[in-house]
């Protein structure tokens, strides 16, 4: 009988514990191994935004006081720039030759009106 054909049933019985899925105790680590290091990743990337973060606060309050510095000469500045208009409006040729030059330039002069010709 050892030459016999196995019957159908048998063969089917066969393929269908063959394609039963079998447990490996080892299928979870693969899983593991991927959510420790999506965690290691955010916490690499939160301690790299914190250093920026850090970074950036440390640059603007180095710059306030230079920031201060320009709006103090700006301030001068304009002033300068009134000056000089309200000193061409008085007919000075020096300053008159000043005001149209910055004018010729692109420089606005706020709150002076021409000086008549």
């Amino acid at each position: 009988m050892e030459n016999e054909v196995p019957a159908v049933e048998e063969t089917e019985q066969q393929d269908v514990t063959a394609a039963e899925p079998t447990e490996r105790s080892g299928s979870g680590l693969p899983l593991i191994l991927t959510i420790v290091s999506v965690f290691i990743w955010f916490a690499f990337q939160t301690v790299q935004l914190v250093l920026e973060r850090n970074n950036l606060t440390a640059l603007t309050a180095n710059l306030e006081t230079p920031m201060q510095e320009s709006q103090k000469m700006q301030t001068q500045l304009q002033s300068l720039v009134t000056k000089t208009a309200e000193l061409a409006n008085q007919g000075n040729a020096g300053a008159r030759a000043v005001v149209e030059e910055l004018e010729k330039r692109g420089i606005p002069i706020r709150g002076t009106a021409q000086p008549s010709k």
